[in-house]
């Protein structure tokens, strides 16, 4: 009887590419590799009950890191209508400033696609667990840097110029992130009945990083009082360096997918996935982005030019505005997993098209509840909103990795998702705040998501079906 690996061999098997990569020819490297693991991988499978233990350590770990990860990237677009224009483009008018600082956010949008390229291709290569471990040390660090950057008044020019070098760093590790801690959820899953439902907790980590994000501001706000603008809003970013050391004793934990290993173990490790997925699903690609436009536009103009529109137009507090988003981003705790449950009864399609159309009928009642100025419509409008939107977000992680191939997902499924990133969310803010600028109304806003909701409607509705397909295998 063969001997069996032990569980600190088991714990090796995903580092091991790194270490031969670095020593030997790529070729050499993944051969040896191979032929080393690839026995010992289809002789010693996990128990139901080790699985089992593996599949909750590898959602709590996607749900924790992605958290975090969009904790500091969200943090930074509240910041920016907040402070940023303030203290680094204090020579403009205060829509002009905005404009400027939104512009510094932008550039994170633009980062995420050459981010997800990036890792896309490690994470094909070696693995999802190294490429995540990366991306949160990236995002993490970047962050905390943010916090220490001095103003306009004190270094000039050079305030908003290191801004933008940390933000477009900070898009980097967001852009890899989100693949790869989707991938670390999903690929446990031994069954297609429920993939809709574990994915949709790596997309929890977006409302509850920007929960966090919007609590850290609320509280340090209310502690600096006048005092914000000097040092209060740097706190938030430097508590990111606590976070990240969490989220890396979680990942750190964690063994590799079963889907990744048996990739391996069968000598189909792709050479360059990235070029790969572009020449042989570059429909899907196209798709997954373009599926996102309903999506993601909207979602920026909720959660950051909702302060510019709320204290300028309505002339409601700032702090009212941050109660009323963490408020939404509560309930977003419920509403994004029982849509992914819903995607795996329903269909992810048909989830995700309800909730496009939605989005783009209630754009118009949105703003019309904001300008009457009531506390309570405006919470309702909030919540009603973020539901609708939640409807696409808690199926889309499933939508997107079915669409592409077992070794080339994580690049396909990154760059699919993150390429929505440059047209979709980067610009928002600023086109919503053009669009106030030269309108005064936010129905014209309205217009404009509704625009973007018809895209994602059809978008999705020709992406190709990959609920029942085997998840496992390639079908390209």
């Amino acid at each position: 009887m063969p001997r069996q690996p032990c569980d600190a061999e088991r714990r090796s098997w995903p580092l091991l590419p790194v270490g031969c990569h670095l020593s030997f020819r790529r070729r050499q490297c993944m051969v040896s590799l191979q032929q080393e693991i690839g026995p010992r991988l289809r002789a010693c499978p996990l128990s139901d009950f080790d699985h089992r233990a593996q599949l909750r350590r590898a959602v709590i770990a996607s749900t924790v890191g992605t958290t975090i990860e969009w904790y500091d990237f969200l943090l930074y677009g509240q910041m920016a209508a907040l402070v940023f224009a303030k203290l680094y483009f204090p020579s403009s008018d205060p829509l002009t400033g905005t404009l400027q600082a939104f512009a510094v956010f932008a550039v994170g949008f633009v980062a995420r696609p050459i981010g997800a390229a990036i890792f896309g291709h490690y994470g094909d290569r070696i693995g999802r667990k190294a490429a995540l471990i990366a991306t949160l040390l990236l995002t993490g660090l970047s962050t905390f840097l943010v916090g220490c950057v001095p103003t306009y008044e004190q270094i000039g020019i050079w305030g908003p110029v290191v801004l933008v070098v940390l933000r477009f760093i900070q898009g980097i590790g967001v852009g890899g992130e989100w693949g790869g801690s989707v991938l670390l959820s999903m690929e446990w899953a031994r069954t297609s009945k429920n993939r809709g439902f574990l994915a949709a907790w790596p997309q929890f980590g977006g409302p509850a990083g920007f929960f966090l994000a919007n609590l850290a501001i609320l509280a340090f706000s209310q502690m600096s009082g006048d005092q914000f603008l000097s040092w209060g809003w740097r706190v938030p970013f430097w508590l990111s360096l606590i976070m990240v050391g969490i989220g890396l004793w979680i990942r750190l934990g964690i063994l590799e997918t079963p889907i990744f290993q048996r990739v391996i173990a069968e000598e189909r490790v792709a050479r360059a996935p990235v070029v790969e997925v572009l020449k042989r699903q570059p429909k899907e690609v196209m798709l997954t982005a373009l599926a996102r436009m309903g999506q993601m536009a909207p979602v920026y103009v909720y959660n950051a030019f909702v302060f510019t529109y709320g204290m300028k137009v309505v002339g409601a507090s700032r702090d009212f505005l941050l109660i009323v988003l963490l408020i939404g981003s509560f309930f977003s705790f419920f509403t994004i997993p029982f849509s992914g449950y819903l995607s795996d009864r329903l269909g992810r399609r048909h989830v995700y098209i309800f909730g496009a159309a939605a989005t783009g009928l209630f754009a118009f009642a949105y703003f019309a509840m904001l300008d009457t100025a009531m506390p309570g419509l405006i919470i309702l409008a909030t919540l009603i909103a973020f539901a609708f939107h939640d409807l696409m977000w808690g199926p889309l992680a499933a939508l997107t990795a079915e669409s592409f191939t077992p070794r080339l997902r994580y690049s396909g499924a990154s760059i699919g998702f993150q390429l929505a990133a440059v047209f979709a969310g980067g610009p928002a803010p600023m086109i919503a705040t053009a669009i106030l600028a030269s309108t005064g109304s936010g129905q014209m806003i309205a217009l404009y998501i509704f625009g973007c909701a018809i895209v994602s409607v059809a978008a999705t509705a020709f992406l190709p079906s990959g609920r029942d397909r085997d998840f496992t295998r390639d079908h390209v």
